[in-house]
């Protein structure tokens, strides 16, 4: 009995060690890309990342995932909803989901350094809306 009690005890244990393991709560990626330092227009650079891989159906839409990344209310979204930060670029929450720093990176089709190095660049160089 008590040779069961200590397999039984062994295989929770190592289970507990198996499971804690593989847990996995952020994706670090080092590289983003070449630094773009031409100026990054809102409506040419960004909107159409967001057009293409974000402001898909059931996604970031009105209505859907927040932020709505939909050109009408892209701009707005990511205003109103913090999720960009001027002073510490790499800090901010759209840069991060992107990257994959916070998370699943997005878009959920992988990284794309090239549109994280533009977003960022814009993000730099004060996200305005132009």
């Amino acid at each position: 009995m008590l040779h069961n009690k200590k397999t039984i005890g062994f295989l929770a244990g190592f289970t507990m060690l198996l499971l804690v393991g593989c847990y996995k709560d952020k994706t670090v990626i080092l590289d983003t890309g070449t630094e773009i330092t031409r100026p990054v227009n809102l409506a040419t650079d960004i909107i159409p990342i967001f057009s293409k891989s974000c402001a898909v159906s059931g996604c970031h839409t009105a209505g859907g995932i927040k932020p709505d990344l939909s050109t009408a209310n892209a701009y707005g979204s990511l205003t109103v909803g913090n999720y960009f930060n001027t002073t510490t670029p790499e800090s901010s929450i759209l840069y991060q989901w992107m990257s994959g720093k916070k998370g699943t990176p997005m878009p959920t089709t992988g990284i794309n350094k090239d549109y994280n190095a533009l977003v960022l660049a814009w993000i730099k160089q004060g996200a305005k809306n132009n």
